[in-house]
């Protein structure tokens, strides 16, 4: 009888044993699982934000455009870098900036700046900080310059100076006509004069 009761009890505990047993290994069997999905989870996120980086970068080394126009005129713009606008794709950021406009029957016009930003549509250029235009023997210096290539006008304004052999201007405002090659010179306020010195 004591040996039966034996058996009962013995059956009993290794039964719970193997109860315990089986639901430890089960348990930890998920706990892996778990780990390795977070492990795979976060794999995932590093993924995500690398790709994310990439796209919200958008930076170019070395940009060069090249427009023409029916006639054969020229407009070549080069620059160290530039970087997409994320909100508006047809604009590119600039820094470094070189331009040529390069027309027929007419010497190259010349333009460098610190900075631009460029409308791949239509090639309208805003060039600023250290903005420097030549052309012919002419030199003209300031902080802006918006140029448009279908309308053939270029606008430099904040502190400019024009210098050639023959004299030094310093005004507002140069309007140039880049195909007729006029030029219109002007201040902000009336009642202030643009200031020309004659050169020896």
């Amino acid at each position: 009888m004591k040996t039966k009761t034996l058996l009962k009890a013995s059956f009993i505990i290794f039964f719970f044993l193997i109860l315990i047993f089986i639901y430890y290994n089960l348990n930890y069997k998920n706990n892996q699982i778990s780990k390795k999905e977070k492990k795979d989870l976060i794999k995932r996120e590093i993924i995500e934000i690398d790709e994310e980086k990439i796209q919200s970068s958008n930076i170019i080394e070395d940009v060069s455009y090249l427009a023409k126009d029916a006639k054969g005129n020229e407009y070549t713009l080069k620059a160290g870098e530039g970087t997409i606008d994320q909100n508006e794709n047809n604009y590119i950021f600039l820094k470094s900036v070189k331009a040529f406009i390069n027309l027929k029957n007419y010497e190259v016009i010349e333009i460098s700046s610190d900075f631009g930003k460029y409308n791949i549509n239509n090639y309208d250029t805003i060039f600023s900080k250290n903005v420097f235009i030549t052309y012919l023997d002419n030199k003209i210096k300031g902080d802006y310059l918006d140029f448009s290539w279908d309308k053939n006008l270029m606008i430099i304004s904040k502190n400019v100076i024009l210098e050639n052999n023959k004299s030094l201007l310093k005004a507002d405002v140069i309007e140039m006509d880049i195909k007729s090659r006029d030029i219109k010179i002007f201040m902000y306020e009336e009642n202030k004069k643009v200031n020309i010195k004659i050169l020896n």
